[in-house]
């Protein structure tokens, strides 16, 4: 479901299973693989998230959760805060390689990386749910409005607007984009820059940074 590689001090977590939509198996494999950059990343060290394919991820796996049972939708609920709580916080520098589609919470997960780089050629980021009916939580949007100017937030959750490479590096969603054979190798001479940053001083200053948007991902926050 998910490989991770290492090209000098970054770690490459790919993505690997089609439309890499979220059910408690993906944040499992997600879980596992952050477990490892955490117990191997020592001193210099970042993290590329992408995906392959059309795809980075296409939002929620909407069939696991209707079939789920109340218990394993709260299992996943609890989970999710906790794993994007995780992936905001996280103790290295984080870049997004958004080698396709990223839908509703597929945006979400894109959002929580520090920085993101969009494959120029194809690929839209959404926040779709305006228009598959699914209301946004106060954690998300305290995601969302924390990561975006209040005008690009308001467009992108009131119309469900697809965002291209440059429309969203014009937006700010992303801040570079580049052609899919370079996405990776392009995300990780950034994240080289950053992972060579002060550790320490990095971690908290992110954690500065981030605080308020990660805690409204605590359980006794989030709607």
């Amino acid at each position: 479901m998910m490989t991770l590689e290492t090209d000098g001090i970054v770690h490459v977590l790919t993505m690997r299973n089609g439309e890499n939509t979220i059910d408690l198996d993906f944040l499992a494999a997600l879980n596992e693989k952050l477990d490892a950059v955490e117990n191997e990343a020592d001193g210099a060290a970042a993290l590329v998230l992408t995906g392959e394919g059309k795809f980075f991820s296409n939002g929620l796996n909407l069939d696991f959760l209707m079939n789920a049972s109340d218990d394993r939708r709260r299992e996943f609920g609890t989970t999710m805060l906790a794993t994007m709580r995780r992936l905001i916080l996280f103790p290295v520098p984080v870049v997004g390689a958004l080698n396709g589609h990223a839908f509703a919470a597929g945006c979400f997960v894109a959002l929580a990386c520090d920085f993101r780089i969009q494959r120029e050629d194809r690929g839209w980021i959404c926040v779709s749910e305006v228009d598959v009916g699914v209301p946004i939580g106060s954690s998300m949007m305290g995601l969302l409005k924390g990561k975006l100017a209040p005008q690009i937030a308001r467009e992108a959750c009131l119309t469900g607007k697809r965002y291209d490479a440059d429309a969203a590096i014009a937006a700010g969603f992303c801040e570079a984009k580049a052609p899919a054979d370079e996405l990776v190798g392009r995300a990780v001479e950034i994240a080289t820059t950053l992972g060579t940053k002060e550790r320490g001083i990095f971690k908290t200053i992110k954690t500065q940074l981030y605080q308020q948007i990660a805690d409204g991902f605590l359980p006794e926050n989030a709607s």
